[in-house]
């Protein structure tokens, strides 16, 4: 809403400068950094500490009367609402009266019908004051900076008390660990880390909720010795491997990586794609048997992506295949199964055709909150599609940035593609290149922070890596691990980051977005 994107003729001042793009405070080298510094102060503690002053003015007990009066906060009487209704001034006659007037000041006197026109002018011109909602103080917002307890404080974790790592484990296949999916929220029937190897042996990995202090929710002291995560005893003992191992046949030119695997929100479906006969299959978690085959392209698919879940556990599947296409499919958390109709689950129809791409597509992002879908092919640009099957446009990425290969997508609407031979872009939704970067390492996974303001990134140097995502300026470099990273997701909490592994192992980092907030840095 700052730039005039469209170079439309708005004038020229008095000074005969042309009137295009809002000029920007020095402190904002960019609309984007207007907006991104304006939105960090009117979220920061400051402003938060105040909120309950600004609610009392504005629709509090300081909007009228003699509280009003004291906060200097009183305006002209015809912005308050019920001080004039002029629809209640129907008689024309009424309007007409010329002995009836209004004295605006000792030598002017309105006649209605002009006074009229004034009310309404005044409204039109400087709108009217919202409904008092509330005749008493509001009560401040707490501190989050001061409540150590809150799951969100940067107190939670002191900076160097905590270990970076907080645990390893090792599954006794050393198949490299190619998808991890952290559905780790405590009301589910299984909170767990899901991981999918090479070979397509999946685990079930109990998760423990360990990360709080005493008082926090979800501390108890019996789990005060436990580790985050716990091997699925499936796999530790040898014992069903059978019920944990994928054996239906992939196609042979297919690369097992982490865009082969979607896990559902609650843990009870694995979604894999890669099969000869151009499906995509559903299979249970807790028995390995196979619960859907979906039919709908005309190549091998070789990427999957879901959207965050709606509640219920309904979401949206995107499929990408060498076919050059994606399509959009729903998933059904009450039936478990592609499509809304049971009855037809056998041959469920996708909810649209994304079409655009010259090559197969490799990697894919979907968002229901902004209801975009956004994927990259072999070669050339990425693509924003609607979930309605629209093309909206082309991410045209810089000079050498030709081979997306992943995608992340905030709800903020920035987008972090990751190109072949280690270079990023970030990309606001509307296709403006914001930033850029090229790193010396062949990078396997990448996410974002559930605010979007932090990019995490792992790659074959075996090194986790964060970033500031608007600015790609570096935060933190954790310490090498021994084998390459292949897959990584953040639990619920966002205090925990477990990687995937080329040795066959997952590891669990203690991670702390707050301690590279402005704030927590400035204060702590």
């Amino acid at each position: 809403m700052f730039v005039n994107s469209n170079g439309y003729n708005l004038g020229v001042r008095e000074d005969e400068v042309v009137v295009n793009d809002v000029d920007l405070p020095p402190w904002a080298k960019k609309p984007e950094d207007f907006v991104r510094i304006n939105r960090m102060a009117l979220e920061s503690e400051f402003v938060s500490c105040q909120l309950h002053q600004w609610i009392d003015l504005i629709f509090g007990y300081k909007q009228r009367g003699p509280e009003a009066v004291r906060a200097l906060n009183v305006f002209h009487y015809l912005t308050y609402e019920g001080s004039v209704n002029l629809d209640s001034i129907t008689d024309p006659v009424l309007r007409e009266i010329p002995e009836a007037y209004f004295i605006r000041d000792p030598y002017t006197f309105l006649l209605t019908k002009d006074f009229i026109k004034a009310m309404e002018a005044q409204i039109q011109n400087f709108g009217q004051t919202p409904s008092q909602l509330l005749i008493e103080p509001h009560p401040p917002r707490s501190s989050a900076m001061h409540l150590c307890f809150l799951p969100q404080s940067p107190l939670m974790f002191k900076d160097q008390m905590q270990q970076d790592v907080i645990m390893v484990l090792k599954f006794p296949s050393n198949s490299p660990v190619t998808h991890v999916a952290a559905n780790t929220l405590p009301h589910l029937t299984i909170p767990a880390v899901v991981t999918v190897t090479c070979s397509r042996l999946f685990a079930v990995n109990r998760w423990h909720n360990t990360v709080g202090l005493r008082g926090a929710p979800g501390y108890s002291l019996d789990q005060a010795h436990h580790l985050p995560i716990e091997m699925d005893p499936l796999i530790a003992n040898n014992s069903g491997v059978n019920k944990r191992q994928i054996t239906d046949l992939v196609d042979q030119s297919i690369q097992i990586n982490a865009h082969c695997f979607v896990v559902t929100a609650d843990n009870r479906y694995i979604l894999i794609c890669g099969f000869w006969d151009k499906s995509f299959r559903v299979y249970s978690t807790e028995t390995g048997k196979l619960t859907q085959i979906v039919f709908g392209h005309w190549d091998v698919v070789t990427c999957l992506a879901r959207s965050e879940s709606y509640i219920g556990g309904d979401c949206y599947i995107v499929s990408g295949s060498r076919d050059a296409t994606l399509l959009l499919w729903y998933w059904s958390g009450r039936h478990h199964i592609i499509g809304d109709n049971p009855n037809s689950s056998d041959y469920p129809a996708p909810r649209a055709v994304l079409t655009g791409h010259d090559h197969e597509v490799v990697c894919v992002s979907v968002c229901a909150e902004l209801g975009l879908v956004i994927s990259g092919a072999k070669e050339g640009p990425c693509l924003v599609h609607t979930i309605t099957g629209d093309l909206l446009r082309a991410l045209e990425g810089p000079e050498n940035c030709l081979f997306p290969r992943l995608i992340s997508v905030s709800s903020e609407g920035h987008c972090i593609i990751y190109y072949e031979r280690g270079r990023f872009s970030n990309f606001s939704i509307n296709g403006k290149l914001l930033a850029q970067m090229e790193i010396n390492d062949s990078t396997r996974a990448i996410l974002l922070s559930s605010d979007g303001q932090n990019l995490v990134t792992g790659g074959d140097n075996g090194v986790v890596e964060v970033w500031q995502a608007c600015d790609f300026k570096q935060l933190y470099i954790y310490p090498g691990c021994d084998a390459g990273i292949r897959a990584m997701d953040l639990s619920h909490d966002q205090r925990t980051l477990i990687t995937g592994m080329a040795s066959g192992s997952i590891v669990a980092f203690n991670i702390d977005f707050n301690r590279w907030h402005y704030e927590h840095q400035n204060r702590y």
